[in-house]
């Protein structure tokens, strides 16, 4: 499978189901992607033979009808973009000054269907999100620990019949994540293998009863940044509906 194929993949888990329908005209997401893919391999600037530094801060300009669209997914979208961003990064050796931002804009003097992709590089530090991946929806790890089962009193309750009323924990401190077995009856499995305790990586999979759970780390931008250099830099690019 591709690169692309992945991204796809991704963005089409954040906008089935009840979002469907909203993506039938304008704008569409994976626009989206392929106009960050295409800055980040415009953008990218040769320090040395090791080092190629792109943009890590984005603002997505668009119509009103296409902003309100994009929004009215929430937060899943943006972490989808990130994702994409992230890995295609990864695959051309880029490296970002500091974490990833991605923001959407209403601009009244684009028609809809139309992007305007701004990107700037912006020095700062890290801050990886933890999130889980549960049924089609996405939940971040705002707690050192998050308790998954069937009873409603569990931090995120799933409506299955095969895990018990407190099945698994998943710990995270900020920099590791752990997924701990509560004495469930059916027991649970990571990545295929029966597991009692084991540690997280980007993208494992635990498996409770009929219930996947997928985890995920987020590279984001954290809230104290600087510019690059103390000057940005800015590019504008449109793209429109083929």
């Amino acid at each position: 499978m591709g690169i692309l194929d992945s991204f796809e993949k991704g963005l089409e888990r954040a906008v089935n189901g009840a979002f469907a329908k909203t993506f039938k005209s304008g704008l569409q997401p994976l626009e989206i992607t392929a106009a960050l893919r295409r800055e980040l391999d415009t953008k990218a600037a040769v320090v040395d033979r090791d080092r190629i530094l792109v943009p890590n801060r984005f603002t997505a300009r668009m119509s009103e009808p296409d902003y309100e669209r994009m929004t009215g997914l929430g937060e899943a979208l943006k972490d989808e973009l990130i994702q994409a961003t992230q890995r295609h990064a990864t695959a051309q050796g880029y490296q970002f000054p500091g974490g990833i931002s991605i923001a959407f804009r209403r601009d009244g003097s684009l028609p809809e269907g139309v992007l305007a992709l701004d990107s700037e590089s912006v020095k700062g530090t890290v801050a990886w999100n933890a999130v889980l991946d549960i049924g089609g929806k996405r939940h971040r790890l705002t707690k050192p620990r998050t308790v998954i089962g069937r009873g409603s009193d569990a931090d995120i309750p799933v409506d299955d019949t095969g895990i018990s009323r407190k099945h698994v924990e998943i710990s995270w401190d900020g920099s590791r994540a752990q997924v701990t077995d509560l004495g469930s009856t059916n027991g649970s499995k990571l990545n295929g293998e029966r597991v009692n305790r084991a540690t997280l990586t980007p993208d494992s999979v635990i498996q409770i009863g009929r219930t996947t759970i997928v985890f995920r780390l987020l590279p984001e931008a954290s809230e104290d940044r600087s510019s690059v250099d103390d000057a940005t830099r800015r590019h504008d690019g449109f793209w429109g509906v083929s």
